[in-house]
């Protein structure tokens, strides 16, 4: 695809975010705190629940019976998103979002599981969504008497996961690898099918997916892990939903804990929306845009003295040949606080997020800017936010 039709492409797309259209002034550039909602998603909502908006599984009138097929399709459809290679094995369950999803593998799957001596692999610089849960199933664990040991992730130099030294970390007793696909600050894909290449065939792997689906293509023939969780709000889908996919492989079959009480129907459905969306518009060119605008903020920070990008050195350049950073850039400039830079540059309808971003303990001790991209945003926009920057560094 020529660099014109691919602009052509995007511009085709962009169009189809109201709240985008309908503030010119503004750059969203916090799409991995939440993801924008293209009108056939917010088109899919308004025709349920203004058609046949019913409970799903809890009646049989024809409202009803359409509500609970399309629950059932949403997973069938979910599964086909993944190129799910045995989709009559694996399990679709629908949650409020990952950070409930990652709970709900950790304390209905793992924790029955445990017993005294068993090992637990956490990424503690990650997102603390995919670390609370495994530290809670610990505790559990020993207030019934059992020590279960968490074993910290092992990176490397580039913030990435070091799988050599992860295998020398396993152990016959390791009985889960808790990790994140793409991480949420540094935005690197962190290579995790090696894992299982470290982990060997009989290790669950579960991977934090929220920065992943709906940002570039996902495979889980290609990844080899058990469990997959992610946050349909940050897919383009409602907030309030998401889901675990579960391969179920390794250990027992994955049923979530509880009665399972109303699901988010609106949610279901704009996820399905959601993910016909994104298979029409390309995710693999999806990618391609927002790795693109990543390397030209990553290129132009790296040339402005009062800036510090986090993540890996040797990715800066624009012609970076280990240009990993999917979408999502986080710096610091040297003088100015991350807190009043945020606010500077929503003065000037520059969205970012600037916080420490939920990252684990082993993670980024201050605090920082994060610029998340997705396929609305354009160039014209990353070099508006460049030359304000710059002008930072001469005021």
């Amino acid at each position: 695809m020529t660099d014109h039709s691919l602009t052509t492409w995007q511009r085709e797309l962009r169009a189809q975010f109201p709240i985008i259209t309908a503030n010119p002034g503004v750059a969203y550039l916090d799409s991995a705190a939440t993801a924008q909602k293209p009108q056939p998603v917010l088109d899919a909502v308004m025709t349920y629940l203004t058609g046949e908006n019913a409970n799903a599984a809890r009646g049989t009138y024809p409202w009803a019976n359409r509500t609970t097929t399309r629950v059932e399709q949403a997973r069938d459809r979910l599964r086909a998103f993944l190129g799910d290679p045995e989709p009559d094995r694996s399990g679709v369950h629908f949650v409020s979002g990952a950070t409930e999803g990652l709970r709900a593998v950790a304390r209905d799957w793992l924790a029955p599981q445990l017993r005294d001596g068993d090992e637990i692999v956490v990424a503690h610089a990650d997102h603390q969504a995919n670390i609370l849960p495994w530290q809670e199933v610990a505790a559990l664990a020993r207030a019934r008497g059992d020590r279960v040991t968490l074993i910290p992730m092992p990176y490397d130099a580039a913030h990435d996961y070091d799988a050599g030294r992860l295998a020398d970390l396993l152990t016959p007793r390791t009985r889960m690898i808790a990790a994140t696909h793409v991480h949420h600050v540094y935005g690197n894909d962190m290579h995790v099918s090696r894992l299982r290449a470290a982990a060997g065939p009989g290790v669950p792997i579960c991977l934090d997916a929220a920065q992943s689906i709906g940002h570039l293509p996902v495979s889980v023939a290609g990844l080899d892990a058990d469990f997959l969780v992610f946050s349909g709000h940050k897919a383009m889908a409602l907030p309030g939903t998401g889901a675990i996919w579960a391969r179920n492989r390794r250990g027992p079959l994955f049923r979530p804990g509880g009665w399972p009480g109303t699901p988010n129907t609106a949610g279901i459905v704009s996820l399905t929306a959601a993910l016909d969306w994104l298979d029409a518009a390309g995710v693999d060119r999806i990618a391609a845009w927002t790795r693109d605008l990543g390397a030209r903020l990553t290129g132009a920070l790296a040339g402005l003295n009062g800036y510090e990008v986090l993540g890996c050195r040797t990715s800066l350049a624009a012609d970076s040949t280990v240009q990993r950073r999917q979408g999502i850039v986080t710096f610091r400039h040297r003088t100015i606080g991350s807190h009043d830079l945020g606010f500077i540059l929503a003065a000037d309808g520059f969205l970012v997020r600037a916080d420490g971003h939920c990252q684990g303990e082993q993670g980024e001790k201050t605090t920082s800017v994060r610029v998340s991209l997705h396929v609305h945003n354009t160039v014209g926009e990353i070099d508006r936010l460049v030359d304000r920057l710059a002008a930072l560094n001469d005021a």
